[in-house]
């Protein structure tokens, strides 16, 4: 929609969507007052159970990885005890009394926001729309968070605690703590949030003001100039809403950095054991002033600079890990030059942003597609998704090794496309530009490339490739993963750690992924759509009656591995008998 031209029409705009804006807030505002109550019951009773259900599970299992960890000095393991127990005990306080707030403010939030997304374009019933959006999915909404939650704390905990347990000290050496580090290291710390609170904390409340008239300025402006987020006639009611809250806004800003102090000063103590120097320990007190200083005015965009000095901190530069393999000097221009663009690019030819989602509903497609091509070649077994949907073992083929297998395929499509991103099977290229900007993704997207840029420099051969992908699906199951290894050709030791060494890192990447509990609810979701489109090409609609339970899908996939057998080679009598007693069965 045009924007109005004239002061006049640009009044008029304003006055005709006012009465609608305020109705949709209002309608809204009932139906959050209504749901707030219900949705805050679901959340608090359904999390208090889980928390305090597992409570005894976890504390016991804390303690007893702690105590077997071999990468864990005896010294560290000491102080790890009594840190973990501090937190046991608040554990259960923070998460009932976080999951009533977060279900007051899910519960009036999202009726409100649905009922204005409810007068979008292409949408039909309005009025109907109005009414119903966001009073059952946000009951709904608020199941997912407690199933959510279910899954860290029955899936990605454990998932945690095992590696800490079983994983071996690097170098042979197990981390320990330099007693005579730490009165320096605790005295560094307490005298960091001791001072950073307050400063940190005045700082915020001395900007807030400027940022509240400033960004009332700008959304004003927006308003009358129809501009901005003011441009589209179903972003109005947003904007508005925007303007509404903006104070609530400063104010979670100046609640956020008091928070953040905490952290920030707290990190003294770090420095000062480190560095195993209280001078510098106190350097960087002050020095994370004038951080937060700068950042703070580069939020608020205030002139740069700050009021106070930065010392030096740090004897020695940090050094960066160095990579298994050498990285050719191109990549590393790439990417520099991804991070810097053009001055001139226009907004006009910017990419846009690639949302997480669309990369999760493409990885689970992908698994979906590349899992029932090989159930057909019969490397996915009936014992592998048994094994899955028991959550018995951690480092399960479909969980970890299939999505490690799909991830595997773009990263060798984007290196023999020669491509700077990940190009994935439907032409998207992540790139720098257009990746998704959550910090949590940055921790995914730059090893993936470094990998991508390993399989472009090593140049692997087709039987090379195939090795690598049975590897990255069937690493930690030796006994099926020995029998692709006499297949494959040896050329030479070396060749042979450098594919280890790529599977084995993309699975520690997929494994943290995985930790996700979205990813486990969609996981979930996929093997049930899974389960029925297999049923339905193998058997069709008899066999959809016959196989109501698991354990008759798992007789379908034994009765078909047997017929894919018989197609290529002629059965004998005992594979005969066999398949008839599984269809009696």
């Amino acid at each position: 929609m045009e924007p109005p031209s004239g002061f006049w029409s640009t009044l008029w705009r304003l006055f005709y969507f006012l009465p609608f804006f305020l109705g949709l807030l209002l309608l809204g505002s009932i139906k959050g007052i209504l749901l707030c109550p219900i949705v805050c019951l679901v959340m608090t009773t359904g999390n208090s159970a889980i928390i305090l259900g597992l409570w005894p599970v976890h504390a016991f299992w804390t303690f007893y990885c702690i105590a077997r960890a071999k990468q864990l000095g005896p010294v560290l393991k000491l102080v790890l005890s009594v840190v973990v127990s501090i937190l046991l005990l608040l554990w259960p306080l923070i998460g009932i009394l976080g999951s009533a707030l977060i279900g007051a403010g899910y519960g009036f939030l999202m009726p409100v926001m649905a009922t204005f997304d409810a007068i979008g374009e292409g949408k039909q019933d309005k009025f109907l729309h109005c009414i119903m959006d966001g009073t059952w999915n946000t009951i709904r909404g608020s199941c997912t968070v407690v199933r959510d939650l279910k899954d860290v704390c029955f899936h990605s905990y454990f998932s945690i605690m095992d590696d800490l347990r079983l994983q071996d000290a690097p170098n042979g050496t197990p981390y320990e703590i330099r007693l005579s580090c730490l009165p320096g290291a605790l005295l560094a710390g307490v005298l960091g949030i001791l001072v950073d609170l307050p400063m940190i904390s005045l700082l915020a409340l001395f900007k807030s003001p400027y940022m509240l008239f400033k960004g009332w300025n700008r959304l004003f402006h927006d308003l009358i100039g129809r501009e901005g987020p003011f441009l589209e006639t179903v972003c109005v009611p947003f904007a508005g809403l925007a303007i509404l809250l903006w104070p609530v806004a400063v104010g979670g800003a100046v609640f956020a950095s008091s928070i953040s102090s905490l952290f920030l000063g707290g990190y003294a103590a770090v420095v000062a054991y480190q560095e195993s120097s209280i001078k510098m320990g106190v350097a960087y007190i002050v020095s994370s002033l004038s951080m937060f200083d700068e950042y703070s005015n580069d939020v608020v965009d205030l002139p740069e600079g700050s009021c106070f000095p930065r010392y030096q901190y740090r004897t020695n530069q940090q050094t960066s890990r160095s990579s298994t393999f050498s990285i050719p000097p191109s990549f590393s221009q790439r990417k520099q030059d991804s991070k810097n663009p053009s001055r001139t690019a226009s907004f006009k030819n910017a990419m846009a942003e690639v949302k997480p989602l669309k990369l999760l509903e493409h990885l689970f497609a992908e698994c979906k597609l590349h899992g029932e091509n090989l159930v057909a070649e019969e490397v996915i077994t009936p014992k592998d998704v048994k094994e899955f949907k028991s959550g018995k073992a951690g480092n399960s083929i479909i969980s970890i090794g299939l999505p490690a297998y799909c991830i595997l395929q773009a990263l060798v499509r984007s290196a023999k496309e020669n491509v700077d991103g990940l190009l994935l099977s439907d032409h998207t290229e992540v790139m720098t530009q257009n990746r998704p900007k959550d910090t949590f993704f940055d921790f995914f997207f730059d090893p993936l490339m470094i990998i991508k840029e390993q399989i472009r420099v090593e140049n692997f051969t087709e039987e090379e490739e195939d090795y690598l992908f049975k590897l990255v699906l069937l690493l930690g199951h030796p006994e099926r993963l020995s029998r692709v290894a006499a297949a494959w050709p040896h050329q030479n030791e070396r060749r042979l750690a450098e594919i280890s060494a790529i599977a084995r890192r993309l699975r520690g990447i997929t494994k943290s992924i995985s930790r996700y509990p979205t990813v486990r609810r969609r996981f979930d979701e996929l093997l049930k759509t899974f389960s029925e489109e297999l049923e339905r090409k193998m058997g069709g609609s008899r066999s959809i009656n016959r196989f109501h339970s698991s354990r008759s899908f798992l007789k379908v996939l034994s009765l078909n591995s047997l017929e894919i057998k018989a197609s290529t080679h002629e059965m004998d009598e005992e594979a005969q008998l066999a398949s008839s007693s599984i269809v009696l069965a």
